[in-house]
């Protein structure tokens, strides 16, 4: 199983619009875009799981820099969340904010 990254989307794609690009290469388990919790809205970004590592790398290749919608597409094997910057929904920045008063 490969995750897979797709940066720069435009903001009115589609989840069937992104798995039909990355049908043309193989089998595509599942896709995901990413959403504002407040608005709903697009983020601009997707994560596409393939099961064929082969076919996952086929994809990437042709599809990283290839230009939809008048945006290239920032397409790369996706990398484990890091969590060791603080902030996000960590509550880190909170917890330091509210000791100091």
């Amino acid at each position: 199983m490969k995750n897979i990254f797709v940066g720069n989307l435009d903001f009115g794609a589609t989840e069937a619009a992104v798995r039909s690009w990355f049908e043309e290469y193989g089998t595509v388990d599942r896709v995901q875009i990413i959403t504002d919790r407040d608005t709903g809205r697009s983020r601009g970004f997707a994560f596409v799981e393939m099961a064929d590592t082969a076919e996952a790398d086929r994809a990437i290749e042709a599809l990283n820099g290839a230009s939809v919608n008048g945006r290239a597409l920032n397409v790369n094997e996706a990398r484990p969340r890091d969590n060791s910057r603080g902030g996000g929904n960590s509550g880190s920045y909170r917890q330091r904010r509210s000791s100091r008063w």
